[in-house]
């Protein structure tokens, strides 16, 4: 099925319902796009009093791994 068609029909059924269900409907779109949409946000900053270079974070990552493959 196309875009096209699919927003046709789409629009076809959302306006059978009745007005509580097309209120579903858009509850429903608005929990869909928020599931798509990316909420990340950036980690750069988050420890400005600490003097971490890249090489401690690879080392702790590298630590982690160890113990994860280990159990």
């Amino acid at each position: 099925m196309s875009d096209n068609n699919v927003e046709v029909a789409v629009l076809k059924g959302l306006r059978e319902l009745p007005p509580e269900r097309q209120q579903e409907v858009l509850d429903f779109v608005d929990f869909l796009k928020s599931r798509t949409t990316s909420n990340r946000k950036s980690l750069k900053g988050i420890l400005p009093d600490r003097d971490l270079s890249i090489e401690d974070f690879q080392e702790a990552r590298r630590a982690i791994w160890a113990v994860e493959a280990v159990e």
